[in-house]
């Protein structure tokens, strides 16, 4: 019925625009919610609801940070870390500069994540969410200190890990500085686990290059939510070295999950209980 009407409101908004140069009608954009798999057609209050998920085919649309933490933390338990750290040109990469300060006008973030302490159900943790809004979620150096610095806060107060992933690499734009992260935050991450702590890796779609060949495959337990993209280099760049044809399924979280890459899949919509139970049952505190 709902893809009738948005059909129905769509061709009427064509015709009207065709009668008249001049007419400003249009179909509000957060009016309705069409899934790019299934084609559904629903009120994007009800998608919302179901925290952006699409309730015919599963299709888990992408979240910014704000948005994933609303949906994860305990309402009012969330305080940031390094809110205000800012990105430099270290090879003098041109306009990077203005790049970075019209993503930060359009997404309200400094760079693409956001870390700090919460709790998810009672759960204390150190978090970190990853945003692809912001150029694609790649890893410069304000990612790499910033995810070093949350492990390291985790080791002073003895608290696990969660970490939602999301990015589409290195940044080109920083060099040598973006690839030296993977080995920074692998160390972190390796003080974090030699200290005896959990650490859990959700991975969302996608994640590839460099923070999959770092922070992102070293979970003590790797949580991949349905369908999503996540490796290395991509399809065309393996099949022309390898001279192969892959899979179809290659890369998927399903595909990953078969090959014991992933331990477990899970929907948006029970993540926050599956996070809350996993913490409680690694927990390092003691009940009083």
């Amino acid at each position: 019925m709902l893809e009738d009407l948005f059909k129905v409101v769509k061709s009427r908004v064509g015709e009207e625009a065709k009668q008249s140069k001049k007419s400003k009608v249009s179909i509000p954009s957060d009016l309705l919610f069409k899934c790019p798999r299934c084609q559904n057609v629903v009120f994007m209050d009800e998608f919302k609801k179901n925290h952006s998920v699409c309730a015919k085919c599963g299709y888990h649309s992408r979240l910014t940070a704000r948005e994933r933490l609303e949906i994860t933390v305990d309402k009012g338990s969330f305080e940031e870390y390094d809110a205000q750290m800012n990105s430099l040109n270290p090879i003098d990469f041109p306009n990077y500069e203005m790049k970075l300060k019209a993503l930060q006008d359009q997404t309200g973030l400094k760079d693409a994540i956001i870390t700090g302490e919460c709790t998810i159900r009672g759960q204390r943790c150190v978090i970190g969410v990853m945003d692809s809004h912001f150029m694609m979620a790649s890893m410069g150096s304000v990612v790499g200190e910033k995810v070093t610095r949350a492990f390291e806060r985790a080791i002073e107060k003895r608290l696990p890990v969660v970490l939602f992933t999301a990015s589409g690499g290195a940044r080109m734009q920083e060099g040598m500085v973006s690839l030296i992260q993977m080995a920074k935050t692998s160390g972190a991450v390796g003080r974090h686990s030699d200290a005896g702590l959990f650490y859990i890796t959700v991975l969302t779609d996608p994640t590839t290059g460099g923070v999959t060949a770092s922070f992102a495959s070293l979970g003590d337990i790797m949580i991949a939510e349905p369908k999503v993209l996540i490796g290395f280099a991509g399809r065309r760049v393996i099949e022309n070295t390898i001279k192969q044809r892959l899979p179809d399924e290659f890369q998927s979280a399903e595909f990953l999950l078969e090959h014991g890459f992933v331990d477990m899949i899970v929907e948006r919509t029970k993540m926050r209980r599956t996070l809350s139970s996993l913490l409680k049952m690694h927990s390092t505190e003691v009940d009083k």
